[in-house]
C-alpha cells in the first residue's frame, strides 16, 4: 500500500503512455492527421507529467523509456519509408554488390533476375524518389543494414526488428555516456530524459528507424572522452559518428581552439589539433575504403549535392528566398539559392570557430548547438528526425528552443493537407506556424533573455 501511495500517479501515467505508444505503433496511418496530432500531443502531456511526478527516480524513468521503445519492436514504421532502402542496401552488400554503385530503379526497370530477396516489395516500399537515387548512407550505417540482413531471414519485419534493436542499444549508450558527461559538467543527470524519454525521439528514431540514434551515441561518447582528456580515442569515436551520418563533419572547425598549449593561454597546440584531425580523417577514410572507386566518389558527391540543390521540404529561410526568386525570376532558383545557403552555413561555422575561444566542454557544445541550428535554418530540407541532434546538444545547455521544436515538428507531417487532393505542394501556412513558434522561442532565448555567464556555467 505504501508503494502504491508513493508511485500511484507515475504508474498510472506510465500505463497511459504505454497504451498511447501502442496505438501509435500499431493503429495509426500517416494520413490520419487528426489522430496523429492527438496521440502525439497526449504523449507529450504524459511525458511532461512523468518528468514532474517522477523526476527524482532516474531508474524508474529509464525503465519507462526503454519499455516504451520495446512496444515498437514488432511494428512496421508508419511515418517513414526510408527503412526499406536500409534493408535493400544491406542485402546488396551480402550479395557482394556495392550499394553505392547501383540504383534500385535500374534493376526493377531492367527486369529479369533481381539482386536481393523481396526486391519488388522493397522498391515499392522505398518509393520511386528514393529508388531513383544512389544511396548516401555512410559505412557504419551500412554495417547496421548488413547485420539486419544477416539475422532477418529475408523477412522485412525481421530486418526492421534487428534495426530497431540496434537503435535501442544506441539509445542505451547515449543514456550511459550522456549521464556521465552531465555529471562531469556538474549538471543534473535528469537532463538526459529530455532526450531519452521524449516522445519525438522514441517515435522518430526507434519507431521510424532513423539512425540519428547511432550517430548521436557516438557523438555523445566522443564528447565525453574529449572532456576527460582522452582526445585520441575521442577522435576515433567521432569518426564513427561521421560514418553513420555526415552531420558531425559540420562540427570539425569548432575544435580549432580546443587544443591549447596551456589552459590559461590563447596559443593553439597545432600538433594536437592536427593529430586530432588526422585521426578523424584517417579512420573515416579507412571505413569508406571497402567501397571506394571513382564511380563511388562521383555518385556519392552527386547524391549529397541533391540536399542543397534539388530537394526541398519543411524549410524556413530558403522558402522565403525561393518566393523572392519567383517574384523576380519567375521560376524556382533552388540550384542557385541552395549553393548560396550552403556557403553561408560554411562561413557561419568558420565564424563560430574563431568566435569560440574557450576550452570548456559546455561552451564547445553550445557552439555546436548554434552551428547546427544555423544549418537547419538555412537548409532546403529539414526532415523531422534532423531535430534529434539539436535536441541532444541542448541537454548539456540551458537552451530549450530545440525541445520546443521537437514538439512542433509534428506539424511538418501535416504539410501536405489540401482541400484539393491533387495539390501535392506543401501547405506553407502550416510550415509558417511551425517556424513562428521555433523562431520566437529562439529569439527570446538568444537575444532577449540572453543567458548570463552564470546560467551558462555548470551548476
Amino acid at each position: 500500500m505504501q508503494f502504491w501511495k508513493l508511485y500511484k500517479v507515475p504508474l498510472l501515467l506510465t500505463c497511459v503512455s504505454f497504451f498511447l505508444y501502442g496505438l501509435f505503433a500499431y493503429d495509426l496511418v500517416r494520413t490520419d492527421y487528426t489522430k496523429l496530432i492527438v496521440l502525439y500531443s497526449l504523449l507529450w502531456v504524459v511525458f511532461l507529467s512523468l518528468l514532474k511526478y517522477a523526476k527524482n527516480n532516474i531508474k524508474f524513468l529509464s525503465i519507462v523509456a526503454f519499455i516504451s521503445r520495446a512496444i515498437f519492436i514488432l511494428a512496421i514504421p508508419n511515418l517513414s519509408q526510408d527503412f526499406y532502402r536500409f534493408i535493400w542496401d544491406g542485402r546488396m552488400i551480402l550479395e557482394g554488390l556495392n550499394p553505392y554503385l547501383y540504383l534500385p530503379q535500374s534493376f526493377i526497370e531492367a527486369g529479369g533476375e533481381l539482386p536481393v530477396a523481396e526486391a519488388e516489395a522493397l522498391y515499392a516500399g522505398m518509393g520511386e524518389l528514393n529508388g531513383s537515387h544512389y544511396t548516401n548512407y555512410p559505412p557504419i550505417n551500412q554495417l547496421c543494414f548488413v547485420i539486419a540482413g544477416l539475422f532477418s531471414g529475408h523477412k522485412i519485419l525481421g530486418a526492421a526488428i534487428v534495426l530497431r534493436l540496434l537503435i535501442i542499444a544506441a539509445d542505451f549508450g547515449t543514456l550511459v555516456f550522456g549521464k556521465r558527461l552531465l555529471k562531469h559538467l556538474n549538471l543534473s543527470e535528469k537532463n538526459i530524459f529530455w532526450y531519452i524519454l521524449n516522445p519525438f525521439i522514441i517515435i522518430e528514431l526507434t519507431g521510424n528507424l532513423h539512425f540519428e540514434a547511432v550517430m548521436i551515441f557516438f557523438l555523445v561518447w566522443s564528447l565525453y572522452l574529449l572532456h576527460i582528456g582522452k582526445w585520441k580515442w575521442a577522435a576515433v569515436v567521432f569518426s564513427l559518428s561521421i560514418s553513420v551520418k555526415l552531420i558531425p563533419l559540420l562540427f570539425l572547425p569548432l575544435f580549432l581552439f580546443w587544443f591549447k598549449k596551456t589552459s590559461n593561454t590563447r596559443s593553439i597546440d597545432f600538433k594536437k589539433l592536427l593529430s586530432f584531425y588526422i585521426i578523424v580523417g584517417s579512420v573515416t577514410l579507412v571505413l569508406f575504403a571497402p567501397f571506394f572507386s571513382l564511380e563511388f566518389v562521383n555518385n556519392y558527391a552527386q547524391t549529397v549535392g541533391l540536399w542543397f540543390q534539388n530537394f526541398e521540404f519543411n524549410a524556413s529561410i530558403y522558402y522565403v528566398a525561393r518566393e523572392i526568386g519567383y517574384l523576380f525570376r519567375g521560376y524556382n532558383e533552388i540550384a542557385v539559392i541552395g549553393k548560396i545557403l550552403a556557403v553561408l552555413v560554411f562561413l557561419t561555422v568558420i565564424g563560430l570557430a574563431f568566435f569560440r575561444r574557450k576550452t570548456e566542454t559546455q561552451h564547445l557544445i553550445i557552439t555546436m548547438l548554434f552551428a547546427f541550428t544555423i544549418y537547419l535554418f538555412l537548409s532546403t530540407t529539414v526532415h523531422p528526425w534532423y531535430i534529434a541532434t539539436l535536441l541532444i546538444l541542448s541537454v548539456f545547455t540551458n537552451y530549450k528552443f530545440p525541445l520546443v521544436w521537437s514538439f512542433v515538428i509534428i506539424l511538418s507531417y501535416l504539410a501536405y493537407i489540401h482541400l484539393n487532393k491533387a495539390d501535392k505542394s506543401e501547405n506553407l501556412w502550416i510550415i509558417a506556424l511551425e517556424y513562428i513558434v521555433v523562431y520566437s522561442v529562439f529569439i527570446w532565448e538568444v537575444f532577449i533573455k540572453k543567458p548570463t555567464q552564470k546560467e551558462l556555467a555548470p551548476s
